[in-house]
């Protein structure tokens, strides 16, 4: 929904109906992940993707449909599908798409969930997919400390709040499943049983990308971390080197020692799962203190030193006499990045993001062209 929300808040506000098609489900090599959607709007106007263009057409059509009066649909299109093929989702894969109507009436919650994604703060909104006529489209809206809506059972609704802030946290999208009497019944498998399906969308602030050092590669680095989605801090002792001159791509410069900086964001509360740090200084003064905190943190999703072969062997030498274990050493990947053959900084950055990828995707890092086999590891949440 993210892709569509003002458009959306827009005709919500000005107390017109839209049809929002939402992709809730992939398979394969499906071409957009879950949370993609398309806007039909009050003038017939068509907003959005769910595809990259292959069903865009049929999802119209089911767009004017419910906003005609037709109760909330769910569609699977796919190749194996003979129908779904004939509307060209030729590049392989399938995809569930709901599509639903939004106004004020079906979604009075809307302004709230506007302001808070527009504020950069968490919200999960877990709507009703599958299961009985009368339930379809209802919603529940999960705050870290609210709730808001319903999904008419109050069993289900309890469960709900408690898994979508778990989704919420992780910064993660999917589909669970319940029992019809609101039993949990975990995530949902690829064979829909009798019972209800919910999809959240979590609406997450942008997960943190932590640079230490700002060399010459920073920049780059902070410019493709930015693209991926990531809210890009520097941070180096250094004041004359951490400038917004020679960094315009941060979102934030940090002048402060690494560690005491990596430790005091640690202690707020303001390293998750989804943080990346990338070390570049590979100057062993900076880079031993601030490793042995990073690579102690419990939940972080990467951590990457820049450096030669012979710079790799003595931060590893250093880092063992400063006590740390051979499994703590083991989340370091060093030197950073996939072997591109790259020599630029913004080559570089390239190589720093795509070891980021395949580390978050569970991807090998080999060429797509040598290997047999889905390109996709599978829908995921």
């Amino acid at each position: 929904m993210r892709d569509v929300l003002e458009p959306l808040m827009s005709w919500w506000a000005e107390g017109k109906a839209s049809a929002l098609a939402t992709v809730v489900a992939t398979r394969d090599s499906a071409p957009r992940r879950p949370g993609a959607s398309m806007l039909v709007g009050p003038g017939a106007e068509a907003i959005g993707s769910v595809s990259g263009g292959c069903v865009e057409g049929a999802v119209y059509d089911l767009g004017q449909e419910v906003l005609a009066g037709a109760r909330p649909l769910r569609r699977r299109y796919g190749v194996s599908d003979a129908d779904a093929f004939a509307v060209g989702l030729t590049c392989g894969g399938t995809l569930d798409v709901f599509v639903e109507r939004v106004d004020s009436t079906t979604f009075p919650q809307l302004g709230e969930v506007v302001e808070t994604v527009r504020a950069g703060r968490p919200v999960a909104v877990a709507t009703v997919i599958t299961g009985p006529a009368e339930r379809l489209g209802r919603r529940l809206i999960v705050w870290p400390d609210r709730v808001a809506g319903g999904t008419g059972s109050g069993r289900l609704d309890g469960l709900l709040c408690r898994d979508a802030r778990g989704l919420l946290e992780a910064g993660r999208t999917g589909v669970l499943r319940y029992g019809a009497d609101g039993h949990c019944r975990g995530q949902a498998s690829e064979e829909s049983e009798a019972g209800l399906e919910v999809f959240v969308e979590s609406f997450a602030p942008p997960p943190r990308m932590l640079v230490f050092g700002a060399v010459d590669f920073a920049d780059a680095v902070a410019r493709t971390g930015s693209f991926l989605g990531y809210r890009v801090t520097v941070c180096d002792a250094r004041p004359v080197f951490a400038t917004a001159a020679r960094l315009p791509g941060a979102d934030e410069i940090v002048v402060e020692w690494p560690h005491r900086y990596l430790q005091a964001e640690a202690d707020a509360g303001r390293i998750d799962g989804r943080t990346v740090i990338c070390v570049l200084t590979h100057d062993h003064k900076f880079d031993v203190p601030l490793l042995r905190v990073a690579l102690r943190l419990p939940d972080v999703g990467y951590i990457g030193a820049m450096g030669s072969r012979r710079t790799h062997e003595d931060r590893w030498h250093r880092l063992t006499e400063a006590g740390l274990t051979e499994a703590e050493l083991k989340r370091l990947s060093s030197p950073i990045g996939l072997d591109l053959g790259a020599r630029t900084p913004e080559e570089t950055a390239v190589s720093i993001a795509a070891e980021i990828i395949a580390v978050k995707s569970g991807g090998s890092g080999f060429r797509l062209a040598d290997r047999s086999g889905p390109i996709h590891l599978g829908p995921g949440l």
